[in-house]
């Protein structure tokens, strides 16, 4: 058994710095209005009694919790398998620790869950999501709309192109997301300049908008070389290494003259690079092949390295979260400091930030 250790109290810190408990009050809650001869000795008795403020009393006074939920729209096996959940994880913990704030995480395991986020962010735990991967027929934006929660959405909202706008995509809505249909393109324009005719593509999840939008972009260029476009080559995946897979399978026994694959990300090209391998096809002898988002664990350990499109996932993480956390503390979203070269704003009427994609050319392409 040891004895409880008892905390010092503001009262504690007032003795000390000899001023009263509500200019301590003041100063710890950052408050302003204490001169700075008087705000210094606060901080110094802070530091030498090891003061440790009382949340639930500091969110009384500040109306504020120090608290983000990530939530997640995957089920946990995807989550820590896939590397880019890991990338856009440390982003958005490392501007919210500077910001001396706690990431909450929330994962969508079923549909049942759903009512148990909304239940979360409702019951005033935390100040504010970021919500990322969510598909088309995905309820969540709605309920954190009732819930009345401020919000960034990793990715373009409006699931689906030419649906129009839904409850997640209005005037105000704040996300951030990558030039995905200018990546694709690069990646395509890439491949056709080598030569290649018979150029497939690996979709991602076509209910979410990234996958929707490098669709676009591949036939975009496909579209402008004659007798390029071809439906057979088409093949929908899931973004994941055992999709890829599957879709390789079915394009080279659909298609065995195909001489080029886009991938629609990475996991998705480690998946066919397997595949390919297992019918003797060489890369990039026999057929080309580019992935999407220069994830590092992944693109420069397969045989061969994999030219790939790079986005900067741990940045998007972080711009989500500054992005909220200025919402939060009564900026505007449109006003994002610090946004990376060639970013741009979308041409809808919402506060989104685009972030530009690059072609990282290694051996496979």
């Amino acid at each position: 058994m040891t004895e409880a250790v008892s905390r010092p109290t503001l009262e504690a810190v007032a003795a000390r710095a000899g001023v009263s408990r509500a200019t301590v009050s003041r100063v710890v809650n950052g408050a302003g209005g204490v001169r700075e001869p008087l705000a210094e000795r606060v901080r110094q008795a802070v530091a030498e009694l090891g003061y440790v403020p009382n949340q639930a009393a500091r969110s009384l006074v500040t109306k504020r919790h120090q608290a983000v939920a990530v939530v997640i729209a995957e089920p946990e096996p995807r989550v820590f398998a896939d590397p880019f959940f890991a990338l856009q994880l440390r982003g958005i913990s490392k501007e919210l620790t500077a910001q001396d704030n706690q990431l909450v995480l929330l994962l969508i395991e079923g549909r049942d869950d759903h009512a148990r986020v909304a239940r979360y962010l409702a019951g005033g735990h935390v100040d504010g999501a970021l919500v990322f991967s969510l598909h088309l027929d995905d309820p969540l934006p709605g309920l954190i709309q009732g819930a009345s929660v401020p919000t960034v959405f990793g990715g373009r909202p409006g699931w689906g192109a030419g649906t129009g706008r839904t409850r997640a995509q209005g005037p105000g809505v704040v996300y951030v997301d990558c030039d995905n249909r200018g990546g694709a393109r690069a990646a395509v324009r890439h491949l056709v300049g080598l030569g290649r005719g018979r150029v497939a593509h690996i979709t991602g999840a076509l209910d979410q908008t990234s996958a929707v939008d490098r669709l676009d972009g591949y036939r975009d260029v496909m579209g402008e070389v004659p007798g390029g476009y071809d439906s057979r080559l088409l093949a929908e995946s899931d973004f994941t290494p055992a999709g890829g897979e599957r879709a390789m399978r079915e394009l080279l026994d659909r298609c065995p003259d195909l001489d080029a694959v886009f991938a629609a990300n990475d996991l998705t090209a480690l998946g066919a690079l397997r595949v390919l391998r297992e019918r003797g096809r060489r890369v990039p002898v026999d057929v080309a092949l580019i992935g999407f988002d220069d994830m590092l664990s992944v693109a420069e350990q397969t045989d061969p390295p994999l030219t790939t499109v790079r986005q900067d996932i741990e940045e998007m993480g972080r711009l989500m979260a500054r992005l909220l956390l200025q919402v939060l503390s009564g900026g505007r979203a449109q006003d994002t400091p610090e946004a990376p070269a060639g970013s741009t704003a979308p041409a809808a009427p919402d506060a989104g930030l685009i972030l530009p994609t690059k072609l990282v050319r290694r051996a496979s392409a």
